[in-house]
């Protein structure tokens, strides 16, 4: 089965995809995570040049991206501390202006956003080897068939 013109994304509490629904306007996809520039292909065994950004995808009704609202929190081995203090104030600040907002599975068209030399998007990466898979960026989940909305990690 090839990949659908709207992928669906499954809205799991207190799973990586907690925050997805609609809101006034259409449906939404926000986060946090951590991502090397895309040109980064050093070793960082410490993971000292993790960049940590929020992000919010937005998109109209049918599926279609409208923009992104990315931001970069900061640069650290992880989300403690202060640092995730801000990324999670930062987080609540994107979700507190979805007028309606509502969490809920998702069915959305692919898109690429690249931002401070990272790539964000729903990105197609069908291959011989994984058959039909689309990859969400920069969160590595993978989605493929039955194409209900669950992701592979």
């Amino acid at each position: 089965m090839p990949v659908p013109d709207l992928v669906p994304i499954a809205h799991e509490p207190g799973y990586r995809t907690d925050t997805v629904g609609l809101y006034a306007d259409g449906q939404f996809y926000a986060g946090i995570h951590g991502a090397r520039r895309d040109d980064d292909h050093e070793p960082d065994w410490d993971r000292a040049r993790i960049r940590w950004y929020t992000y919010l995808h937005l998109f109209d009704a049918d599926g279609r991206h409208r923009r992104s609202d990315i931001s970069l929190v900061g640069i650290g081995p992880n989300l403690r501390g202060e640092l995730g203090e801000q990324a999670e104030t930062r987080l609540a600040g994107l979700l507190n202006q979805l007028p309606e907002r509502k969490y809920a599975d998702i069915a959305v068209q692919l898109f690429r956003v690249l931002y401070d030399g990272v790539t964000f998007g729903l990105i197609d990466e069908s291959d011989a080897e994984r058959g039909d898979w689309v990859e969400l960026y920069p969160d590595r989940l993978g989605f493929s068939e039955p194409w209900d909305g669950l992701y592979s990690t």
